[in-house]
C-alpha cells in the first residue's frame, strides 16, 4: 500500500497496515525540522511524514523554525546533540540548507531534505520536484487556451514570483518563461509581481500591478497558496470570472493543493502544476531509514519528482492523482 492509498482512506491518520517502506530493524529517532507550516502542501507533507513514522514505531522530534534560518540551524544542532539517528528538514532557503546539511554530515548524522533543495546538491538526500518542467506544463496549457480564445491579439501575461532565494521559486519562474517564450508573437513582456512567499507582500504588489495594468490575459502564481490573495484583488474589480465567460483570465499555479483543485472545478483556475506529495514524502522516509539501516552517515542521492499538470482538460481523468484533490474529497477545506 502506498502513502497515496493510505491518505485516500483518511485525510492524514491512516493505518500503516500493508504500507511497506525501508525501516531499520530497530526503531529510529528522527528529527523533523521544518521552516513553517504556512501552506497546504507543508501541512500535508508534515502530517504524512510524522504520522507514518510514528505509526511504524519510530520517534519523531519536531522542530518548527518559524521561517528563521538561524533558529533552524540551532534546532538541528540541538537534535544532533540529542543523538538522533537521522534528520529530515524542510529548509528556509537553498543557502541555509547547505549549511544544515553540512552540519549534520560533519557530525555523522544522515539527513534528507524534503522538497526545498539546497543550492549544492552534492551532499545529503534531496527529494525535489522538477519545478521548471512542471511549471512549463501548466503555463503552456493556459498559454494555448489564451491564444485560441484571442488568436489575433497580443496578450498580457503576469507572473507572481516566489522568493528567489528558494531554488523552487527560481525553477518555477524559469518554467513560466520557457512556456511563454514558445509564443513570442502572441505575448507581450510579462509583468513580474514579487511575493517573497508572503501573502501580505503579494497582496500589496499585485494590487499595484493590476491598478497600473488592468488588462491581464494570463496569470501564473508560483504557489497555489496565493489564489485566495489573487481572488481578493481581482473580485472587487470584476476580474474574477469563471471559465467560458467574458473577461475570464487564464490562470495557473503550482503545488496541487485542495484550494487549486476546487478552483479548477469551479472554473476560476485553469491549471496547476502538481508536486506529488505522496511520492516525495515516501521517498524521503525510505531514503533516510535506509541510510540509518546501512550505517551511511553521509548519503548523497537526488530523488526527483517529475510531477504533472492538472488542467481543466484532464481533471476528469487525473483528479485523484493530485494530493490536493484527495484532501478536497475528504473535506479538508471544510475543517
Amino acid at each position: 500500500m502506498t502513502l497515496r492509498t493510505k491518505l485516500l482512506g483518511t485525510v492524514f491518520a491512516a493505518s500503516t497496515a500493508g504500507f511497506v517502506f525501508a525501516s531499520p530493524a530497530s526503531a529510529a529517532t528522527i528529527c523533523f525540522a521544518f521552516q513553517d507550516l504556512e501552506t497546504e502542501f507543508w501541512v500535508a507533507g508534515h502530517q504524512a511524514i510524522t504520522t507514518t513514522l510514528a505509526e511504524a514505531g519510530h520517534t519523531v522530534i519536531e522542530r518548527n523554525a518559524n521561517e528563521d534560518a538561524n533558529r533552524q540551524l540551532e534546532q538541528v544542532r540541538d537534535c544532533v546533540a540529542q543523538g538522533v539517528d537521522g534528520i529530515i528538514i524542510i529548509p528556509q532557503d537553498g543557502e541555509s540548507a547547505v549549511t544544515i546539511v553540512n552540519e549534520a554530515q560533519d557530525n555523522d548524522v544522515p539527513i534528507a531534505v524534503f522538497n526545498r533543495p539546497p543550492s549544492d546538491l552534492s551532499k545529503g538526500i534531496i527529494v525535489v520536484a522538477d519545478n521548471a518542467t512542471i511549471a512549463a506544463q501548466a503555463v503552456d496549457f493556459v498559454a494555448q487556451e489564451a491564444i485560441a480564445a484571442n488568436p489575433d491579439e497580443t496578450l498580457q501575461p503576469l507572473i507572481i514570483v516566489g522568493d528567489l532565494g528558494d531554488p523552487n521559486a527560481v525553477g518555477r519562474r524559469d518554467g513560466f518563461y520557457e512556456a511563454i517564450n514558445r509564443y513570442p508573437d502572441n505575448f507581450a513582456e510579462p509583468i513580474e509581481v514579487a511575493s517573497e512567499w508572503d501573502a501580505a507582500t503579494a497582496l500589496a504588489n499585485l494590487e499595484a500591478a493590476i491598478t497600473a495594468n488592468p488588462d491581464i490575459d494570463l496569470l501564473f502564481t508560483s504557489s497555489d497558496f496565493l489564489f485566495p490573495t489573487i481572488r481578493s484583488v481581482l473580485e472587487p474589480r470584476g476580474m474574477w470570472v469563471p471559465r467560458g465567460e467574458d473577461g475570464h483570465i487564464m490562470m495557473a499555479g503550482l503545488d496541487g493543493d485542495a484550494t487549486a483543485c476546487q478552483l479548477i472545478k469551479d472554473g476560476y483556475v485553469d491549471a496547476t502544476g502538481v508536486q506529488d506529495l505522496y511520492f516525495e514524502a515516501e521517498s524521503a522516509m525510505n531514503a533516510i531509514l535506509a541510510a540509518i539501516e546501512a550505517g551511511d552517515a553521509q548519503p548523497n542521492d537526488v530523488i526527483e519528482d517529475p510531477g504533472f499538470a492538472l488542467t481543466a482538460g484532464n481533471i476528469g481523468e487525473r483528479e485523484m492523482d493530485m494530493w490536493g484533490c484527495v484532501l478536497l474529497s475528504q473535506g479538508f477545506l471544510d475543517q
